[in-house]
């Protein structure tokens, strides 16, 4: 009988190996990491794989030396450039078993220039979850019938730039850079280090035989604030690191918390979430309502803003109401402008009472600090009163249109 593998010390071997080899940006990229290696031989443990993704802005970054690394590691291992969807659902289905595809160059799938991909997309998208299949059509002319295949498996992938949002979301991702000069690692020799990885492969399976059971049933405790999403892409790898024990669980946590939050950091939001913290903290500020006409001033006097080029264009009144009308207010209703009484017309506009339930519920919480009233450059609306009624400053734009200011009410 053989002496029982201690996952910990494996553990810390595996991370070892991609030292030798790799230069992450940060120690929790090496945790994520040696956890995601591991989770590949538990995947029919889990209802759920994240994605693996090392990307960067230049070449020469490493990402593909970590994925090849990560080859060696993995069962089944496939690495692919352009494999087409029905060639990945067919290896997924092979009697062997599962592979972990990994994808080089994976900015030539996705990147600008890559064309319609979006069959691969709902291949990676899909195949994140065990209950991911695709709808394909088998047999010869009329005698052709619908049959599912199963999308489930892990996925490593390296390239330029970003990937879609709906892969980034489900990915663990490891943002690579150039060495710096005081930054060595060993040279990889295929014939000589491959080997290597490979027994630690096998071992990672023996243990992985070891801990099935155990893997199955469990539930790991997320750190606070990881939900959703991110809780899906993480607890795999959480529950790897409790059944591998010593300081891994905890150091799976902390890596956790540093790369969700990285992640966070780094997201584009879309370009309506954009308009909505733009209105709540830049524009509004606390006033009630506002004319669209001071609402398109002020966005395109925002630096550092796109409001000045949406769809090769500034941001119009249209563009502002078909944006905003993909939101609803408290009621449930289409956000639209309305009109708004001022002492020289009656101009269309909007109310913070239709906006503050899409503040709500999509905007990140707004700055620490309270929002102050908007300069005395601008027009005003007083909180609550109508403009005829108040000695507001009024000043006029081009087209004679009184356009009230926003005063914080």
């Amino acid at each position: 009988m053989t002496d029982p593998i201690d996952g910990a010390a494996l553990l810390d071997e595996v991370e070892a190996f991609h030292r030798r080899f790799n230069v992450f940006p940060t120690e929790a990229a090496y945790v994520a990491v040696a956890l995601w290696d591991a989770h590949a031989h538990l995947l029919d443990c889990f209802d759920s794989t994240p994605r693996l993704a090392f990307l960067s802005p230049e070449p020469g970054s490493g990402k593909s030396r970590a994925l090849e690394i990560v080859e060696t590691l993995t069962p089944r291992a496939e690495a692919t450039v352009n494999a087409s969807p029905n060639a990945l659902f067919r290896l997924v289905e092979a009697a062997e078993g599962r592979p972990t595809l990994l994808f080089d160059e994976i900015d030539t799938v996705f990147g600008p220039k890559a064309g319609d991909n979006e069959p691969v997309r709902g291949f990676l998208n899909s195949g994140y979850r065990r209950i991911g299949t695709m709808l394909r059509c088998v047999g010869d002319g009329a005698n052709q019938s619908v049959q599912r295949f199963s999308s489930f498996c892990a996925v490593a992938m390296a390239g330029l730039g970003s990937l879609p949002d709906t892969i980034l979301t489900r990915s663990v991702i490891i943002r690579m850079r150039k060495r710096a000069p005081n930054e060595k690692i060993e040279p990889y020799r295929q014939r000589l280090n491959e080997p290597q990885g490979h027994a630690l492969r096998d071992r990672l399976a023996q243990w992985a035989d070891s801990v099935r059971e155990q893997v199955t049933d469990a539930w790991p405790e997320l750190p606070e604030g990881v939900t959703d999403r991110p809780a899906d892409v993480w607890e795999p790898l959480l529950a790897v690191a409790d059944a591998a024990g010593g300081d891994w669980p905890a150091r799976a946590r902390a890596a956790c918390l540093e790369l969700v939050n990285a992640a966070h950091d780094n997201d584009e939001a879309s370009l309506g979430v954009r308009l909505l913290t733009d209105l709540r903290d830049k524009v509004f500020c606390g006033a009630d309502r506002m004319p669209t006409a001071v609402i398109l001033e002020m966005l395109l006097a925002l630096d550092d803003a796109p409001w000045g080029d949406v769809d090769d264009k500034p941001l119009n009144s249209r563009m502002l109401s078909k944006l905003l009308g993909q939101y609803v207010t408290p009621a449930n209703k289409p956000i639209k402008p309305r009109g708004i009484r001022t002492p020289s017309g009656f101009p269309k506009g909007y109310y913070a009472e239709d906006l503050t339930d899409a503040w709500t519920r999509y905007c990140p919480p707004p700055p620490g600090k309270s929002a102050t009233s908007a300069t005395s450059a601008t027009p005003q609306v007083s909180g609550g009163e109508s403009v005829a009624d108040t000695a507001t400053t009024i000043r006029h734009t081009p087209a004679e249109t009184a356009t009230p200011t926003a005063l914080a009410g």
